[in-house]
């Protein structure tokens, strides 16, 4: 009964069958159903755990939706020390810059000011400036489509978007375009719509698909098109040039239906390299099969490694960026930093011993934040709402522990370790943290022309990276001492756990010590 509808009909009609409008759903569309490898479920008709094809997991178990209605309070230890804290975030989200432009133009507002650097991924990463950029931006929405702000329950930051574009059948329910959107189906593509920008972005919230990966499959299509290692014959006589945002909006909706070459594109950039025989493949702009979001490692360094190592793939929502930790960084984004043990700022263009230092406490904080469940522009090391210090209130305050920041942070290390020894037991290790060929190659325009990353540079921060993290650096996997150390020695005997790196692993070349 269920099966084809989109996120919004569901949600309408799950609720009218059991009569009851305060249902909460976790949905998939169509592109979970057909197992479009980056699906995702939507919250909200417009919120999603984006990455990594959630939807496609729980298509494959033909499981539509997860339906929940709360009915009782939930007790917190301390109220009054979090009504303390609810109530000097209310306060100070009208003096924190950051807070007032999100609460302005949402995400969006990133637009431009990635542009002012270089750092607007554009023609499928060959440039990091957009000369139509500004049709794209926060300011523009807010100027033309814009119809509200919308906000997560209680929250007073409210940087959600909601737009409206009646003549193409935008409807605000399903929210509106995040930065990494407009990038992603705007800028790889070479395209300005931006209210058609704004369908394809209200497509994959009704058919539950990432538009990140969405996005940067089509633009990654459009550049292999340009370069003839896509034909007309592989695409059933379906032109895919740049700029062209009607082929943009229906290339769309043909992957998450898996209809003509949308079935190929519905594989990724890996996958779909694969089908064409491997035409394409030094085009792609993905690590582990997640493609790059819209902040550039050209300009932003230590996004480099944090891409190539992030056990899930390249993603911008795993650490902090560079700009927070320079020298010229607001005296807040400071004094919380020197909270993780980081009191030594860096320029954003090196990828230094402390930079890479930087690099991994934030990654592990940042995991301690997903583990947490708590707003990665609310809660952070830097420039968010509140700091770290506030997060260990907070989580005091709801459940009587005696927590610390240091303590918090061990809490995310462990995390990523159980991760690594994921990948570990699937033979990923240092084998799989490679940077795609795009980010070794020269980017072309403005500020940033003639920048890219380098392969020597990205192999000494990935030996200081894994000898930082505990692991073995001929192997990028977690080593004895830190199993021991964060307590998970039971992972090396639990059930399908072999091959773990303290039992050899499948990877470990002669000599590594990752067993010892």
């Amino acid at each position: 009964t269920y099966w084809g509808m989109g996120t919004g009909v569901f949600e309408d009609t799950i609720k009218a069958e059991l009569g009851d409008t305060k249902l909460q759903t976790m949905t998939i569309g169509r592109a979970g159903e057909n197992l479009v490898k980056y699906a995702c479920p939507i919250t909200f008709t417009s919120r999603a755990p984006g990455r990594t094809g959630t939807g496609a997991v729980m298509g494959s178990k033909n499981l539509k939706s997860i339906v929940v209605r709360g009915t009782g309070k939930v007790a917190v230890k301390d109220p009054e020390g979090l009504k303390k804290l609810t109530q000097w975030g209310a306060k100070n989200v009208r003096v924190n810059v950051a807070m007032a432009g999100l609460q302005k133009y949402g995400t969006a507002e990133t637009v431009l000011a990635q542009q002012s650097v270089g750092g607007l991924p554009t023609h499928n990463w060959d440039s990091g400036v957009f000369d139509q950029a500004e049709q794209i931006s926060g300011e523009r929405m807010y100027d033309t489509i814009l119809l509200k702000n919308d906000t997560c329950y209680a929250c007073a930051v409210r940087c959600k978007r909601v737009v409206e574009v009646k003549e193409l059948g935008v409807e605000g329910r399903y929210g509106g375009p995040e930065y990494e959107n407009l990038a992603t189906l705007g800028s790889y593509c070479m395209i300005s719509d931006l209210e058609r920008v704004a369908l394809a972005n209200q497509i994959c919230n009704q058919d539950g698909m990432d538009p990140i990966a969405v996005g940067a499959t089509i633009g990654w299509a459009m550049d292999a098109f340009a370069k003839g290692e896509i034909t007309l014959d592989d695409t059933g006589g379906m032109a895919i040039e740049w700029g062209d945002a009607e082929a943009m909006v229906k290339l769309t909706e043909m992957i998450a239906t898996r209809e003509g070459f949308g079935d190929v594109l519905a594989e990724g950039m890996n996958g779909a390299a694969a089908r064409l025989g491997g035409r394409g493949a030094d085009l792609i702009t993905a690590v582990k099969g997640n493609a790059l979001p819209a902040h550039m490692p050209q300009v932003k360094r230590s996004l480099a490694l944090i891409y190539a190592v992030n056990p899930f793939g390249a993603d911008h929502q795993s650490s902090e960026h560079d700009p927070g930790y320079a020298p010229d960084s607001d005296e807040e984004s400071l004094r919380r930093l020197a909270l993780l043990g980081l009191t030594d700022p860096q320029d954003p263009m090196n990828l230094s011993d402390e930079k890479v230092r930087f690099a991994l406490i934030t990654q592990q904080f940042y995991s301690l934040l997903d583990s947490a469940s708590v707003c990665q522009f609310v809660y952070g090391p830097a420039w968010q709402l509140y700091g770290p210090d506030h997060l260990s209130e907070a989580l005091n305050a709801a459940t009587g522990w005696n927590t610390s920041v240091d303590e918090l942070v061990d809490v995310g290390a462990r995390k990523l370790t159980m991760q690594r020894l994921f990948n570990a037991r699937e033979g990923a290790g240092r084998n799989e943290d490679k940077l795609p060929k795009k980010l070794f190659k020269p980017l072309t325009g403005g500020p940033s022309d003639g920048l890219h990353v380098t392969e020597e540079q990205m192999e000494h921060a990935l030996d200081r990276y894994y000898a930082m993290a505990g692991w073995d650096k001929a192997t990028g996997m977690p080593t004895k001492a830190s199993l021991d150390r964060y307590g998970l020695d039971w992972a090396v005997y639990a059930p399908g756990a072999d091959p773990l790196p303290s039992t050899g692993g499948r990877n470990l070349p002669p000599g590594s010590t990752a067993s010892k």
